[in-house]
């Protein structure tokens, strides 16, 4: 029988199970498989009956629940983003055009980014959305602008998760906002004695002579690792929400966990070291360590001002794809993040001399010297062929997206460190975009960091040794040891006194 034949006889079979004339068997018999390959139940022809039976009664308890369910949430999701689809009265405000970095005006860009212009080169880069999921962003970023009245923003990329995803969208602050420090704001946690506890001065308990080092101020709104800010939601058309600033504690701890995301922001980070915050101060954290190590430009859009920030050159004229191919085109124009876990380095060892001891004062007069060394990070506009590698895997990986036809393909730059990252240039356009996990190549499998060794409460010491208490025999052992020591001292005192009678009468 050949291939055509086989083909020809499994369309008939299946016109004969859908006819209508009769009872349609295509459909149960379509579910009752579909049941069998998701459950995998044991001794499935056992309850071949059972399954025969529902199918007869068309209750579908066990079919119809997960088509109904799926069904069910396509169709609350179509509800949501019904509103996304009406047309806005004045079309001229939210006119839109490219969001690319451009060598004329940066200032004079619009507010709402071209996604549709940004998705098309990223699709010939091998990376992209899809239209329809692309379109669908458009809307909801538009719908985003519109109701908070937000200045230029831009698509930063979509992170992954286990259970949802997150579309980020990059917000620059307003000049209100610019330089504000948020940290004043956070909330006290109430004292002891406000929540009904027992004050410490009542409790007869030994007080810890350790000292916590100071924390480290995070960056003021619109500088360092707070230069901007983010908006997230798990779909196009649900609601979006504002992530908070990042701190260099956040930041710090993020760089020694790796764990997947879940999709939902207040859910706890479960990890050790132990992340100070939630899934979205997590997700703050690894949008902070990205940008500051994927988003690269084209040498020379970027220059220095005199107060070493980069701003736009406006003597760039564009670059060809077919010269940008190599890392050294590229350059970082997003500053490095230090290990402290900001971008300026701050010195906070003047906030740990508060004690009166000499010895103590001395030892914090040391470790203050030690602190004071500024901690340099490389400068802007470095070169990326001076990236260090890692694990023995080049940083970055370059190609054109057309080899037949170069002149007119787009440069297309990989970070294979934080894989996702993309970057593409042609012209005077180019663009940074992420699209996956949210965590840094990390070798073949990440190891966690060991438990810190258990801390001394005492010093060492035979004075503090446990020994065995003596037996029975070695106490009297001992007790007639001491006996004959005190018979032998006595003994040999008289022979002294003798001995000294003696010599005075020879004197006599």
């Amino acid at each position: 029988m050949t291939t055509g034949s086989t083909m020809e006889d499994a369309a008939a079979f299946k016109a004969f199970l859908m006819k209508q004339d009769g009872p349609n068997l295509y459909e149960p018999l379509s579910r009752l498989l579909v049941r069998v390959m998701d459950e995998r139940p044991h001794g499935a022809a056992e309850i071949l009956e059972e399954l025969l039976e529902e199918l007869r009664s068309g209750s579908g308890s066990r079919f119809g629940d997960r088509d109904t369910l799926r069904r069910a949430a396509v169709e609350r999701l179509a509800e949501l983003q019904k509103p996304l689809f009406t047309r806005p009265e004045d079309p001229l405000e939210v006119y839109t055009h490219t969001h690319t970095h451009t060598h004329a005006a940066v200032d004079a860009s619009p507010p709402l980014p071209n996604v549709s212009e940004t998705s098309f080169y990223l699709e010939q880069a091998g990376v992209g959305l899809g239209q329809t999921e692309t379109f669908r962003i458009s809307l909801a970023v538009r719908q985003l602008v519109e109701s908070e009245a937000l200045p230029r923003c831009r698509l930063w990329g979509k992170v992954l998760g286990t259970q949802g995803n997150y579309v980020v969208v990059e917000v620059e602050y307003s000049e209100e906002e610019h330089g504000y420090d948020p940290e004043g704001e956070e909330e006290d946690t109430p004292d002891r004695e406000e929540q009904g506890a027992e004050p410490l001065d009542h409790q007869l308990l030994p007080q810890s002579a350790y000292k916590p080092p100071p924390a480290v101020p995070r960056e003021a709104l619109g500088t360092g690792t707070n230069r901007f800010m983010y908006y997230v939601c798990s779909e196009p058309g649900l609601p979006w929400a504002k992530l908070p600033p990042v701190t260099p504690a956040q930041i710090s701890a993020a760089r020694a966990v790796c764990k997947l995301f879940t999709g939902n922001l207040d859910s706890p980070v479960v990890s050790h070291p132990p992340f100070p915050g939630n899934e979205a101060n997590y997700l703050r954290a690894q949008i902070a360590r990205i940008s500051a190590g994927t988003h690269v430009s084209p040498q020379g859009f970027y220059q220095l001002g005199d107060d070493e920030a980069c701003e736009a050159n406006p003597d760039f004229e564009g670059v060809q794809p077919a010269f940008v191919c190599e890392p050294s085109a590229w350059v970082h124009h997003s500053p490095h993040i230090l290990q402290q876990g900001r971008c300026t380095w701050v010195n906070v060892s003047g906030k740990r001399r508060d004690d009166s001891n000499e010895e103590l004062e001395a030892e914090e007069e040391e470790e203050e010297e030690e602190e004071e060394l500024e901690e340099m990070g490389p400068q802007l506009l470095m070169p990326l062929n001076m990236d260090a590698e890692l694990f023995g895997v080049p940083p970055w990986t370059c190609r054109l997206s057309s080899a037949l036809l170069p002149q007119h393909a787009v440069a297309v730059l990989r970070s294979n460190l934080w894989p996702g990252a993309h970057a593409y240039a042609i012209g005077r356009k180019f663009e940074n975009f992420y699209v996956g996990w949210g965590l840094k190549y990390s070798g073949g499998g990440f190891s966690p960091p060991p438990l810190p060794p258990p801390r001394r409460e005492y010093p060492d010491g035979p004075e503090l040794a446990e020994v065995l208490d003596p037996s029975v025999e070695d106490e009297q052992a001992l007790k007639d040891a001491l006996e004959e020591q005190n018979l032998s001292s006595g003994h040999t005192e008289d022979s002294d006194e003798e001995e000294e009678e003696d010599d005075d009468d020879d004197d006599n």
